[in-house]
């Protein structure tokens, strides 16, 4: 049974507490055991990328006590794609040239998000009981494009499912939710954007 630490983003603790359940759900019936240390707060992306590096150095600091387990078999898996993507790349410049670099490298390996880790490393295609009734579009992470000033991605993103009815979206990303449920609400889309695990937890 692999290990999973949770790695619960700020956003989910805060606004989709709900997302972080579910994920705890579908890791649990993908075979998992999944344990949480409730001292983790942030991996420090808002900070970064509002220029902030030496602020975020001491955050990502802390994020690495919260998950350098001495159990290096274990996962970390967390249900936002920026994220971890911010653990996984962005730490490699935070943590150049300093004593926790070794430190990192133990982590970094062992980052993954929740649709990578099913897929990749659980090699996951049927979870035994669940069923999805209904179609889904899956949109993967735009990564906070709104914090880089590309304001139309959610219109392109949306007008090309508009010829349908009534639509439901998954995506992998929190921030990207936030971004697509204000365009929905905004135009009166008849759209719903879901996060990955949601989608997937409903189907038991």
């Amino acid at each position: 049974m692999p290990t999973v630490d949770l790695f619960i983003p700020c956003f989910i603790d805060q606004l989709f507490p709900q997302t972080g359940l579910n994920t705890v759900k579908v890791l649990e019936k993908a075979g998992c055991k999944v344990r949480y240390n409730p001292a983790q707060t942030c991996c420090g992306q808002p900070g970064y990328n509002a220029g902030y590096v030496d602020e975020c150095r001491a955050v990502a600091t802390k994020f690495l006590d919260d998950f350098g387990s001495a159990d290096e078999s274990a996962y970390i898996v967390g249900p936002t794609a920026s994220c971890v993507g911010m653990v996984r790349n962005s730490y490699d410049e935070l943590f150049a040239q300093t004593p926790n670099l070794v430190r990192y490298r133990a982590v970094q390996r062992r980052v993954f998000e929740l649709t990578e880790f099913l897929v990749d490393v659980l090699h996951v295609n049927r979870i035994p009981g669940a069923r999805l009734d209904g179609a889904y579009t899956y949109h993967d992470s735009c990564s906070a494009l709104r914090e880089c000033g590309i304001r139309d991605a959610p219109r392109r993103l949306l007008d090309s499912v508009a010829g349908l009815r009534r639509v439901e979206m998954a995506d992998t990303d929190t921030s990207c939710l936030m971004h697509l449920d204000a365009y929905i609400r905004e135009h009166e889309k008849p759209i719903r954007a879901l996060h990955v695990a949601d989608v997937l937890a409903s189907g038991w």
